[in-house]
């Protein structure tokens, strides 16, 4: 029962009054993303100017980024995600390049000072505090440094144990909710290459690892294919439905990780209500900042860490391209080159690039040189294994031409001439 006793509960729009015009105003992001405050914002789009929203990756629609707000609303973004993509990349926008374990610091540091933060709770307990819920990543610093902050208190936001609670007496204003988190199940569109990828990538995993997955059909592939794995751990910035089974099972066990042993480790959850259901008031799960859960020494101190990350493209010499096609920016940097260089620190550690040999449109996705105007995520120094449906690809102490030619054997057949005449003309005079 929600505390009535507290007395600054408000209207959607008493709230919302205090962001002024030239405010930065951080809106929390995954499955927390407070839509219904969003909605509410740009009914006052016309009396605002030149407001400044940061946030990492949000779900669901995002009225602020359209068009017909251009005057109002400038997005910021830190993990550019669908549903601003169109916003960045047209002028409405732009992109901040930072590795998601810094987001905290570029707050706490009035690098990037925040004037409101727009958070998404669960409603406080008996003790008076609230939770971040299923995405405390970033969002506890920006509560903890903005000026202001609204919450939006919502009975079917989980409370989760960790880095999230945070005190009503905190919030400026808290604004009354009541409706569904947004959901996603990534193994309902797995495709047949990310399942292969998954079977190869899960023969590379150890008993006793401890692992961190991106998201997406891959690392539910690998997740569905470790059925008679033991005593894996979780150590990630976030998980998806694929962790359930797994934990039900006693395959996850977190017994050989150093960091919070018998307990799970992560920044943020999407998925299903069943996952959400799962971690409400669950002490097996232990949600926290990103500072924190991705500092690269806390990483490495695990054993095994098995780091599983996506790519765009990758050129013959190994750089890594996640966040670009071409000039346009479609994702951001996040928390790849975190987990990577963790792994690759761990002991027994194994950091890992999975993408299917093409695009949709069968294009290679392994390529002589990156495209013109991409940027390189992870360097060719970071990476240590890749992987397609055509096999593993082993770069790590390679020299130029080995790495080609590896990454030669993995390509799609159609594709493999072709880039054996680059690689010559390229390396020839090595």
């Amino acid at each position: 029962m929600m505390n009535k006793k507290l007395p600054n509960y408000h209207t959607a729009e008493d709230a919302l009054s205090i962001i002024k015009s030239g405010d930065r105003v951080f809106v929390q992001g995954s499955a927390a993303t407070p839509q219904f405050l969003i909605r509410k914002l740009t009914e006052r789009a016309s009396e605002l100017r030149d407001v400044e929203i940061v946030s990492i990756t949000t779900y669901g629609d995002f009225p602020l980024s359209e068009e017909k707000y251009k005057d109002s609303f400038f997005i910021n973004s830190l993990f550019v995600s669908a549903n601003v993509r169109e916003a960045v990349n047209g002028g409405r926008g732009d992109y901040v390049p930072v590795f998601l374990s810094e987001i905290p610091h570029l707050f706490r540091s009035d690098i990037l000072p925040i004037d409101v933060a727009i958070v998404h709770v669960s409603p406080p307990d008996k003790h008076g505090f609230c939770s971040l819920g299923v995405s405390v990543d970033v969002a506890r610093e920006a509560v903890l440094s903005a000026k202001h902050v609204i919450a939006q208190v919502n009975p079917q936001m989980p409370r989760t144990h960790g880095d999230g609670l945070i005190q009503a007496s905190r919030f400026d204003v808290l604004v009354e909710v009541n409706e569904p988190l947004p959901e996603v199940d990534y193994s309902l569109r797995m495709s047949s290459k990310e399942q292969t990828i998954g079977r190869y990538i899960a023969e590379m995993i150890d008993d006793g690892a401890t692992l961190q997955m991106g998201i997406g059909g891959i690392p539910d592939a690998v997740l569905s294919c470790l059925t008679n794995h033991k005593g894996l751990g979780i150590h990630t910035e976030m998980f998806s439905n694929g962790v359930m089974p797994l934990i039900k099972s006693g395959v996850i066990t977190n017994e050989h990780k150093y960091r919070h042993p018998g307990r799970i480790a992560t920044g943020f959850i999407v998925g299903n209500r069943q996952l959400y259901d799962f971690v409400d008031d669950n002490p097996l799960i232990l949600m926290q900042r990103t500072d924190y859960v991705n500092d690269v020494r806390i990483i490495s101190s695990n054993p095994k860490v098995t780091a599983i990350n996506s790519a765009i493209e990758i050129d013959l010499t190994g750089q890594v391209v996640s966040d670009t096609i071409g000039t346009l920016q479609y994702s951001g940097i996040g928390g790849q080159m975190d987990f990577i260089r963790g792994a690759a620190l761990s002991k027994g550690g194994k950091p890992i690039i999975a993408l299917p040999s093409v695009t949709n449109k069968g294009i290679s996705r392994i390529t002589p040189f990156i495209n013109q105007g991409a940027a390189v995520t992870t360097t060719r120094a970071h990476v240590h294994y890749v992987v397609t449906e055509f096999g593993v690809a082993y770069l790590y102490g390679k020299n130029l031409r080995q790495r080609a030619q590896a990454l030669i054997n993995i390509a799609h057949p159609d594709h493999r001439d072709h880039l054996e005449e680059e690689a010559l003309k390229r390396f020839r005079h090595l």
